[in-house]
């Protein structure tokens, strides 16, 4: 694939407009606001921001906390179109200092893809921390492709901004697309190749994921759906 072919995936499966993260402004995080706010979000994205109803609401924990902030400021500017989002964010109800305490907390929750061994016989076990800890494991299911194939497309195309292995950039507020559910990553694709997403505000005509096939995409999801394994 070309150079501007991995250009064009990059930017599609950034699934947002990213902003500028060196303009960003600073607050004095308050991880109790985060917390409170957070319990509102829960209702769709969960407790703990793994998403909720296989994909239809993505996982939010763990994302870069630019690449949270900036979405947050696109729904918020109703650049981004999501229904079910309207209602709960504009200038009053979510201010930009409150965008911040929410994407920093969110930013900083840290998944488990497995529980580690536990041994009931040690003096220092505790079932109750160890049923919290189960509530915040979370693995994508296997999606069907070629994944040999596709971690060859990934590792060719994709992970200089996205990772190694997809997790991500912070620094240049890029999101995590391992552990993401396919299904939703799927439903962006399909948005973006119908213009029914924009991408960039400044070229909302901008065609994205058409140089590649639904083949291609289906076999860098199939890889990145065992990044978590």
């Amino acid at each position: 694939m070309s150079h501007l072919r991995t250009l064009i995936l990059f930017s599609a499966l950034s699934l947002l407009c990213l902003g500028n993260p060196s303009q960003a402004q600073e607050y004095e995080y308050d991880p109790d606001i985060g917390e409170e706010i957070n319990e509102l979000c829960a209702g769709c994205h969960g407790e703990f921001g793994q998403g909720g109803k296989e994909g239809e609401y993505p996982r939010i924990a763990g994302q870069p906390l630019e690449f949270i902030r900036n979405q947050l400021r696109l729904f918020r500017d109703r650049v981004r179109k999501n229904f079910a989002m309207v209602e709960y964010i504009d200038d009053r109800q979510l201010p930009e200092p409150e965008i911040y305490h929410i994407s920093r907390y969110l930013a900083e929750i840290e998944l488990q893809t497995q529980l580690p061994p536990a041994n009931e016989d040690d003096p220092d076990f505790d079932a109750y921390a160890r049923l919290l800890a189960s509530k915040q494991i979370m693995q994508v299911p296997r999606a069907e492709g070629n994944v040999e194939r596709g971690e060859k497309i990934y590792s060719k195309e994709c992970d200089t901004c996205h990772g190694k292995e997809g997790w991500g950039h912070e620094e240049k507020a890029v999101p995590m697309l391992a552990g993401q559910y396919t299904s939703y990553l799927w439903v962006q694709v399909k948005k973006l190749r119908k213009l029914e997403r924009i991408h960039d505000v400044d070229s909302p005509n901008e065609e994205l994921l058409n140089e590649f096939t639904d083949e291609e995409l289906t076999d860098i999801f199939a890889y990145l759906s065992t990044v978590d394994d």
